[in-house]
């Protein structure tokens, strides 16, 4: 008679299984916390880390200053014929079809213009759209330095003046999730519905434990 080895391999089958099942629930889990994105998911991503320039208000600025909010960083010049109109144009719209949710999205435009682009017209450019974004301008070495971080290419293309000048520059939008990370890129041109979605998906995001 073996009845107790028979026993203690029924107990071990029922242990594996066991583990097995905590084992598919934690994947199941981690599976539910990582949502699908329209944009590009750059999670993860060793650049755009952080930014620090001065706002149209005179104010030093961080990405650190808005966490708890989801952040939607763009580059551009305020006298941008049309990417730059478009793309806060789809900002403002995507925030509105966020309903209670917009007021915890901050957009951010970085000018890559600053020789033309002074505090007092971002301030009047950003009311255009909407009163709550902000625009942040810096020295011409400081955009360099944040354009590289971001890897935004820009581009001075000279006019038939000396001011009359445009900007070659990428088009694409970088959101930051509410703890301040990098999470996804926003080709030109996606639209408010798509942006509105990944915004809302990262405020209601289970956070990873």
């Amino acid at each position: 008679m073996h009845p107790i080895p028979r026993r203690r391999n029924a107990i071990k089958i029922v242990a594996a299984c066991a583990v097995l099942a905590c084992t598919g629930a934690v994947f199941t889990a981690c599976s539910e916390q990582k949502p699908s994105f329209h944009g590009v998911d750059i999670t993860g991503a060793e650049y755009a880390r952080d930014l620090q320039l001065t706002d149209h208000n005179g104010q030093p600025r961080s990405l650190k200053d808005f966490r708890g909010k989801v952040v939607v960083v763009f580059f551009g010049y305020t006298q941008c014929p049309d990417v730059c109109p478009t793309s806060l144009q789809e900002l403002a719209e995507a925030k509105r079809l966020l309903g209670p949710d917009g007021e915890r999205l901050q957009g951010v435009f970085v000018t890559i213009d600053p020789e033309r682009d002074t505090p007092e017209l971002l301030k009047a450019y950003m009311a255009n759209f909407d009163p709550s974004f902000i625009a942040l301008r810096g020295t011409p070495e400081q955009t360099a330095a944040v354009a590289k971080e971001f890897k935004i290419y820009y581009k001075k293309v000279e006019g038939k003046t000396p001011t009359s000048y445009t900007m070659d520059h990428s088009a694409g939008s970088y959101i930051f999730d509410p703890a301040g990370r990098v999470r996804v890129f926003h080709r030109y041109g996606s639209g408010a519905q798509a942006l509105a979605d990944d915004v809302r998906a990262l405020l209601h995001e289970t956070p990873a434990r």
